[in-house]
């Protein structure tokens, strides 16, 4: 994968300058030679300066945390050392997608990532897109995705920092939007702008490929979109790029216009993709596999509580700032045979304290195990109120489906054969029993309770 990256950089970098990257002088040559190199000169330093040393060392710990890949790392080592010496903050650019305004843990990995890097004195700007989310960034889509009008970008934008700001230092970030520069542009600098590419090099996209071989419509302006997010890097003079592994391209893009227009080069940090709730697919609101960074604090708590053994600590690397060296600690514990479940509620209550606070992370503690483990009816929980016509279970499952309880009616019929269902406290032998009346509260699974009364009929006036 590395050596992918770096030839697709360098491909991007002989279009654009007609000269290939040169493989260092004096024998191999090349990243080999110049980690060497490097290694070289970090010994000299640290003899040197010891201090400093240390402090580079942790910074790129903290940076290297959870990700998949950083390009390249000895640019970024240099960058931090830089800044160190000199007491200048690096400039961290992370671009937003304004299509969808609501944040869930999957959205803060790199957020996270960001305030990592603000706690030693970086400064993050926040590219929201209006100007290219008029476009579309046609990553991984089979099709042309919809513009947004103006509007939509800046209600979803105003939505997104409401709740960015639960994640990033509000004083340490400032935010953009790149219409700001954009729109500036006149035709001259964008067809410049544009000789700087080919469309050859650009259908080497694996999405562009796919639609190019089914005959899809592919719009012009959307070979336009990696070079604007490029040339917002150039425009901010970018340190640092963060993003996803899909945009790989449009990061990469953004280094190799920087080092034309006569830049350093911005290090880019890859973050991976979070698994929800399932530990398989992306976390994703549309597969109710999410956990919403404005959650209650007890529905926060017992969701994480919900996530497989063998994720915990990928979510400890993730969506937490647990230091490296104690997630290895962490590591060892659960090698050693420890109970995953109590190494769970330590990631339970560090990801609530997160958004909610020490005091409301340790009352969603003692909800939880008071519930979920002392056998205690929670205080609140979902309610559905019912027609006349709904009187057995039968009757109320597609309410059960719609409210992603269960995911059908046949898994409802098999968690009833387990003994997984309880009515009132008594546990459901037949899937078409009847419901009790004045209000039937079903127990499903080991951590779902919702609550059935019907029309007319207000909770607070059941006795």
């Amino acid at each position: 994968m590395m050596n992918q990256k770096i030839s697709l950089e360098n491909n991007l970098i002989t279009e654009i300058t007609g000269s290939s990257v040169k493989p260092a002088a004096g024998g191999a040559g090349g990243p080999e030679a110049e980690a060497a190199e490097a290694e070289k000169e970090n010994i000299v330093s640290e003899r040197e300066n010891p201090a400093l040393e240390r402090a580079v060392r942790e910074q790129l710990k903290i940076a290297k945390k959870g990700t998949i890949e950083i390009i390249r790392e000895e640019d970024l080592e240099q960058k931090i050392r830089r800044s160190i010496e000199e007491k200048r903050p690096l400039v961290i650019k992370l671009g937003l997608d304004p299509s969808a305004p609501d944040i869930h843990l999957g959205h803060t990995v790199v957020l996270r990532k960001v305030r990592q890097l603000q706690e030693f004195g970086h400064r993050a700007v926040i590219i929201i897109g209006d100007f290219t989310g008029k476009i579309g960034d046609p990553t991984g889509k089979s099709k042309t995705r919809k513009q947004l009008s103006e509007e939509q970008v800046r209600e979803n934008a105003a939505t997104y920092m409401e709740q960015i700001f639960k994640v990033l230092d509000r004083e340490k970030t400032e935010v953009r939007f790149n219409s700001e520069w954009l729109s500036k542009l006149n035709f001259e600098e964008v067809i410049r702008l544009a000789s700087g590419t080919t469309v050859a090099r650009l259908l080497e996209r694996e999405d562009f490929t796919n639609r190019y071989r089914k005959q899809e419509p592919i719009g012009l302006h959307e070979f336009f979109y990696p070079l604007m997010q490029a040339y917002d890097s150039v425009h901010i003079h970018a340190d640092i790029e963060l993003g996803g592994t899909d945009q790989t391209f449009n990061i990469l893009m953004g280094r190799t216009l920087q080092k034309t227009m006569g830049q350093e080069q911005q290090a880019a940090i890859f973050v991976p993709i979070l698994e929800g709730l399932d530990g398989v697919e992306k976390m994703s609101k549309s597969l109710g596999n999410y956990i919403g960074v404005s959650e209650a604090p007890e529905v926060m708590f017992k969701k994480v509580m919900e996530i497989p053994d063998n994720r915990i600590l990928r979510y400890f690397e993730l969506v937490t700032d647990v230091h490296p060296d104690e997630v290895a600690r962490l590591a060892g514990r659960l090698d050693a045979g420890e109970n995953p479940r109590d190494i769970k509620l330590l990631l339970a209550e560090n990801i609530t304290e997160l958004y909610h606070g020490e005091e409301q992370a340790g009352r969603a503690k003692e909800y939880f195990l008071s519930v979920f483990s002392g056998g205690r009816l929670p205080e609140e929980m979902p309610q559905i109120c019912c027609g006349e016509k709904e009187q057995t279970l039968l009757d109320i499952v597609p309410r059960l489906i719609e409210n992603r309880v269960v995911a059908s009616g046949s898994e409802f019929r098999r968690l009833i054969r387990q003994g997984g269902v309880s009515m009132n406290g008594a546990r459901v032998e037949e899937p078409g029993a009847p419901l009790k009346r004045p209000e039937s509260i079903l127990k499903i699974g080991k951590k779902n309770f919702i609550r059935f009364v019907w029309d007319g009929q207000d909770k607070n006036d059941i006795e």
